[in-house]
């Protein structure tokens, strides 16, 4: 029986790495990597010996799992690592963990960094409980019903986002959580250029709204408070139009805004019905 080792590696500073993870490296017989420039990269970095890296992801599973498979069946010590971090959490590791398991083989964690963990441990916001959410859906209307799933969920949000989508999943938590969430944004995390970035999710609507994003961003935002403050009238208007460009339904953006504002529905349904005709009037236009 083989065992497959599923090796967390630095997302960034190649010293964030164990010595249990560096020993495992060198004595594994094969390295299946996402990313085969980035494995042989640290393995040298570290004189391991690269020889023993074969690609493994999405594209390669069909071809590349019944090999791996087979190692593993003669006794074989295959070691797993994702692109950076730690392997299945957002990579196609899974698939090859679940199939080692249906073969019978060992599966062994070789712990180490992890972008969300990090983040959250420097974010300065409740840790227990946390949900990991993974990179947002891509268009819109799915990406505000994944965020109205959770808005009201008594716990911290971490989400991962790439730079251009950045501004896009900014709106969409204002829309869908309410402007005064705190929100911590962590870009490019044990980089050279790592920054982050803390307050709330409507002044991180505006600070970042004339930026460029660059790099890879974690986002950690905090549980709702136990009192809501109350919406103020700009906050609400600005989450009108965000759900109303978004393409949201009157009906359901004022049920949605009402409960996260905790203004009336009502008034929420009136304020979306004037937004609405402001839009349409063309006396509302800015002339020529």
């Amino acid at each position: 029986m083989g065992t497959l080792f599923i090796v967390a590696t630095p997302i960034g500073h190649l010293e964030d790495i164990t010595l249990r993870a560096l020993r495992v490296l060198r004595e594994a017989d094969w390295v299946a990597a996402e990313d085969t420039r980035r494995a042989r990269a640290l393995l040298a970095h570290y004189d391991i010996p690269t020889g023993k890296v074969v690609r493994y992801d999405e594209h390669s599973h069909a071809r590349q799992a019944p090999r791996v498979l087979n190692a593993l069946a003669q006794g074989q010590r295959v070691a797993l690592v994702s692109d950076a971090g730690t392997p299945v959490l957002n990579d196609p590791g899974l698939a090859l963990v679940q199939a080692a398991w249906q073969a019978g083989h060992r599966v062994v964690p070789i712990p180490g960094p992890n972008a969300a963990v990090a983040a959250l441990s420097a974010a300065g916001v409740p840790a227990v409980p946390y949900l990991y959410l993974g990179y947002p859906p891509r268009k819109a209307a799915a990406r505000r019903r994944w965020l109205d799933a959770v808005a009201t969920l008594p716990v911290t949000l971490v989400l991962l986002e790439a730079p251009h989508r950045l501004h896009a999943t900014l709106q969409a938590l204002h829309a869908s959580l309410g402007p005064q969430r705190t929100l911590v944004i962590a870009r490019e995390v044990t980089k050279a250029h790592e920054e982050f970035w803390r307050g709330t999710v409507a002044e991180a609507v505006h600070a970042w709204a004339e930026r460029a994003p660059r790099g890879e961003f974690t986002l950690v935002v905090g549980p709702p408070p136990a009192s809501a403050p109350a919406w103020s009238d700009a906050d609400l208007d600005a989450a009108i139009a965000a759900g109303l460009a978004a393409g949201e339904a009157p009906s359901a953006l004022a049920r949605r805004l009402a409960q996260a504002s905790g203004r009336p529905r009502g008034e929420v349904y009136r304020r979306i019905l004037t937004a609405q005709d402001a839009a349409t009037d063309p006396r509302t236009e800015t002339p020529p």
